[in-house]
């Protein structure tokens, strides 16, 4: 913005008193300094939404950090929808400061933060978490965050859960963790995302009613072809009664990013005989793969022989039925809040159209 320094923008806020929503991004992140986080904090009394997407300059750590040991912080604040996604240069302190303030919260967005354990188990009781990302947050043990998630009163009505990690630089969830998250996880998800998780063919029973209900899935490392069939498809060797019986699922987007070429099997997933491409298969509309599975399947002629197209933005990249099925969408959600996309890894705290910064962030990275 032309002429915005953090004078100007102070003089902004104290124009608008009844503010409801204040969604900041890097590119003014040396214009938030301590009087503006002050007043953002302390002087907006019907301040709902507070976004910092990605706010990391060495400016804006030191503010923030100045206002948390100097400011003298209402015992509770108003905001209920909160995201310091990809604000990696916050300390910890940050976090157990504000956390425990915010009894009304009910979407939080920490991904890539210093976030800990303490921090997270410091939500006040009083909250009701709808949409939370823990995505890439390197000091959470997978122990603390399996606890919080199945006896944290906050964490009861989840519809967005984003715990994915990036398996070359950091595990968070083991094995176990996942056995004792899945059966846990409340009806109300839509949206769940365990990207980089040690997972494996035992677990896929205990996805089974999850996707009953989920619409987004994100899968961990290990599993196969056959492991993601079992998903759409009741299993040949159930007796006939459990096959008839058996309960459609209800996923559109599925996450296999963190399985190989090989795992995927290729020449099977594109052949006759395997159901996840084809009609039986639907609403599924959204398959997002790998960096190596793409430049193999981009040119692929199984990929449109079976009515899907190939797209890519950013980092990312996708296999996407066409056709005009009568349960194709745009995939727009009410739990999406303005997102049109499959697969977000931001979480929105105003609803609004989404774009520019804030769909980068959402789905390119």
């Amino acid at each position: 913005m032309q002429n915005l320094i953090p004078k100007t923008l102070l003089q902004c806020l104290e124009f608008t008193p009844n503010l409801r929503e204040f969604l900041a991004q890097e590119h003014i992140d040396d214009d938030v300094d301590s009087n503006v986080l002050k007043t953002l904090l302390c002087d907006l009394p019907k301040l709902k939404a507070l976004d910092f997407c990605a706010c990391s300059s060495p400016a804006f750590r030191d503010s923030f950090k100045g206002v948390i040991e100097n400011v003298n912080l209402p015992s509770a604040l108003p905001i209920a929808r909160m995201s310091f996604h990809e604000c990696t240069i916050l300390p910890s302190s940050v976090f157990e400061t504000l956390l425990p303030k915010l009894t009304k919260l009910t979407h939080l967005d920490v991904a890539h933060t210093r976030i800990t354990d303490a921090a997270l188990f410091s939500i006040p009781k009083t909250a009701r978490l709808t949409h939370l990302n823990l995505s890439k947050c390197a000091n959470l043990s997978g122990a603390a965050v399996v606890e919080f998630l199945t006896t944290h009163p906050a964490a009861k009505s989840l519809v967005y859960l984003n715990l994915a990690m990036d398996a070359k630089s950091h595990e968070m969830l083991a094995s176990e963790d996942i056995s004792s998250l899945l059966s846990a996880l409340p009806s109300t998800l839509k949206s769940l995302n365990l990207k980089g998780s040690k997972m494996g063919k035992e677990h896929i029973s205990s996805l089974l009613p999850l996707s009953k209900h989920v619409e987004e899935l994100g899968l961990g490392r290990h599993l196969t072809l056959s492991d993601l069939v079992q998903l759409f498809v009741p299993d040949e060797e159930l007796p006939l009664e459990e096959q008839v019986s058996w309960i459609p699922h209800s996923l559109r987007y599925l996450d296999v990013s963190d399985l190989s070429a090989n795992q995927l099997d290729l020449g099977t997933l594109f052949g006759s005989s395997c159901p996840v491409l084809k009609g039986s298969a639907e609403p599924l509309e959204v398959i997002e793969v790998g960096a190596e599975v793409l430049k193999r399947v981009e040119n692929h002629p199984g990929v449109r022989r079976n009515g899907w197209v190939v797209k890519e933005a950013g980092r990312r990249g996708w296999m996407v039925r066409v056709g005009s099925g009568e349960n194709r969408d745009d995939g727009a959600k009410e739990w999406k809040w303005g997102a049109t996309y499959w697969g977000m890894r931001k979480i929105p705290v105003a609803r609004q159209e989404v774009g520019g910064m804030y769909g980068h962030y959402m789905f390119k990275r």
